[in-house]
């Protein structure tokens, strides 16, 4: 069964196709390994086909860059694996997030040219574009694989998640960047549709430098 979705996200183009077995999924990925789009999503034979938005692009590198400028200002050390593939076959699960981190655990997969969680943590931090209402619901694979915290922007606001006991609970500030809350990323998110990058990236360190008190 195909079930093809129109979300509000123009131009973004999302398919969910039903009794899909793992080892189609693991050949469709083959086939696309080197290319950044379109990007799989498996959860127990239900598999999502998604080609980002321009605009859905924009507001993912805009957070990614949050997440460098932060990293730099405050002298953590992070990988930025981006729309790395992670998958569980005996979960039956995989992701291809729009960008994600290593921070707490950037030592343990550094230099790794491919990661593989049999072996190596998830990432500690999954950024998560989300217009579409009628999407895949990706929490309970982040959680299942063990994702600790995931942000999550929908077109309006960033919410931050973190994982306990299971189950994803909305949360104030980031485990990963302890000076960063969801309005803050919000606020910074906003400005970066009518700033130019230039401005809005200087804005962005003059913030995380006052937060660092200088």
């Amino acid at each position: 069964m195909v079930t093809v979705l129109h979300p509000s996200e123009q131009a973004t183009q999302r398919v969910i196709l039903r009794h899909v077995s793992w080892e189609t999924y693991e050949r469709l990925l083959a086939e696309h390994e080197q290319c950044s789009s379109p990007r799989f999503t498996y959860d127990c034979g239900v598999l999502e086909i998604m080609n980002p938005s321009t605009r859905h692009e924009r507001w993912n590198r805009s957070i990614a860059t949050f997440c460098e400028v932060i990293a730099e200002e405050f002298d953590i050390e992070l990988d930025n694996v981006g729309s790395n593939t992670f998958k569980r076959e005996d979960l039956a699960r995989g992701f291809e997030p729009d960008s994600c981190f290593y921070v707490q655990n950037v030592e343990r997969v550094r230099n790794r040219e491919q990661i593989d969680l049999t072996v190596d943590p998830p990432p500690d931090l999954v950024i998560e574009i989300d217009i579409s209402s009628s999407s895949l619901d990706r929490f309970p694979i982040f959680a299942s694989i063990g994702v600790p915290e995931v942000w999550r922007y929908d077109g309006m606001r960033v919410a931050i998640f973190k994982l306990a006991s299971g189950v994803y609970q909305e949360q104030e500030t980031s485990e990963a960047f302890s000076s960063v809350t969801g309005q803050s990323i919000t606020q910074f998110i906003e400005e970066s549709k009518t700033l130019k990058r230039t401005v809005w990236l200087r804005r962005v360190r003059a913030w995380a430098r006052q937060q660092r008190g200088e």
